[in-house]
C-alpha cells in the first residue's frame, strides 16, 4: 500500500484521482512507522486493525474510525485476514476553509470514533466512508466534488462532537450558538496569526469576554488552554518548515512565533516527544 517511502516520509500518490487517495486494503501485512503531509482516516470493514502512534496504540474493531492528523508518525498492523478503508485527502483541501483547519487542529493528533463511545456519530461517519468508497471507484460525474462535500460533512460532524462542546456552555441555546461562532472565529484568528505575539489579555478583550471567562470558555470549546492551542499551531507550522534541510532550526523557531530557541525546543519536545533536530533526522532517514 505504501508506494513511495523515503525514510519515515510517505509521499502519497494522488495520480489515480486528484486530491484524494482511497485504498480498499485487504493485505495481511504491517506497515512500518511513517508519516505524510496529509491526514488519514481508517475504518476496518472485516476484522480489526492496530494503529500505533508511539505514545498511544489503538486496536480498532469493525466499524471503528480513526482520524490521524498530518505529520503524525504511525505504525499500522494488520490481522491475518481482514479488510479496511484507508482514506487520504490532500491537506490543502482542509486549509481552504479556516473552520476545517481549526477542527483538524482540535482533533490532533488522533481521534477515534466507536459504536460504544459515539452511538449517534459512528453510524454517520461509517455511512459517509462507504459512500466515499462508492464515489471513488465509480464513474459518476462530479464524483470528486461529492467526495469533498462528504469529507467536509465528516469533519463537521466529528468537530462538532469533539471540538465544539456547546452543551458545556452554561447559557441559553441562542447563546450557545453565539459562543460557538465567536470561539470558532477566535480559533481562525489564531490560525492566521500564530507566529505573532498573541496575548491572552488582548485576545480575550477582542472576543468581548473577561480574561477569566474567556480562559474557561476557550478550554470548554477546544479541550485545550489558550496557550496550548497557540503552541500546537506553532509546532504544526514548525513541522512543515523542518522538512526543508536548508532552513535552520533557529529560522524555523522565528517563523513559527518563537523569539527564544530554548523555548521553541522545549515546547517542541513537549508536544512531539522529540527535539526539532531529532524530528528532522527521523524524516531524513
Amino acid at each position: 500500500m505504501i508506494e513511495n517511502l523515503n525514510g519515515y516520509h510517505e509521499i502519497v500518490n494522488f495520480s489515480e484521482r486528484p486530491m484524494f487517495r482511497l485504498y480498499h486494503n485487504t493485505e495481511a501485512e504491517d506497515y512500518p512507522p511513517h508519516w505524510h503531509s496529509n491526514p488519514e482516516i481508517i475504518m476496518p470493514l472485516v476484522g480489526g486493525y492496530t494503529i500505533d502512534l508511539g505514545s498511544n496504540a489503538f486496536d480498532l474493531k469493525e466499524g471503528d474510525i480513526i482520524f490521524i492528523s498530518s505529520g503524525t508518525i504511525h505504525h499500522l498492523m494488520a490481522p491475518p485476514v481482514g479488510e479496511r478503508l484507508i482514506f487520504q485527502p490532500d491537506y490543502s483541501l482542509l486549509t481552504a476553509l479556516p473552520e476545517l483547519s481549526s477542527a483538524m487542529t482540535m482533533l490532533s493528533p488522533s481521534t477515534v470514533i466507536t459504536k460504544e463511545k459515539d452511538p449517534e456519530l459512528q453510524p454517520v461517519i461509517e455511512s459517509l466512508m462507504l459512500e466515499i468508497e462508492k464515489e471513488y471507484f465509480g464513474k459518476t460525474p462530479l464524483s470528486g466534488a461529492n467526495i469533498y462535500s462528504m469529507l467536509i460533512e465528516m469533519i463537521v460532524a466529528v468537530g462538532r462532537k469533539y471540538s465544539a462542546s456547546t452543551d458545556s456552555f452554561d447559557v441559553s441555546r441562542d447563546k450557545q450558538v453565539e459562543y460557538t461562532e465567536k470561539f470558532m472565529s477566535v480559533c481562525e484568528y489564531i490560525n492566521d496569526h500564530f507566529a505573532e505575539d498573541l496575548n491572552l489579555d488582548e485576545i480575550s478583550e477582542m472576543s468581548g469576554f473577561s480574561k477569566f471567562h474567556f480562559t474557561r470558555l476557550f478550554k470548554q470549546f477546544t479541550g485545550r488552554t489558550f496557550y496550548r492551542y497557540v503552541n500546537m499551531k506553532r509546532i504544526e507550522n514548525a513541522e512543515k518548515l523542518l522538512v526543508d534541510p536548508t532552513t535552520s532550526v533557529t529560522e524555523v523557531a522565528i517563523h513559527s512565533g518563537y523569539s527564544s530557541l530554548p523555548a521553541f525546543v522545549r515546547m517542541f519536545k513537549q508536544i512531539k516527544g522529540c527535539t526539532p533536530t531529532e524530528f528532522r533526522k527521523m524524516r531524513a532517514r
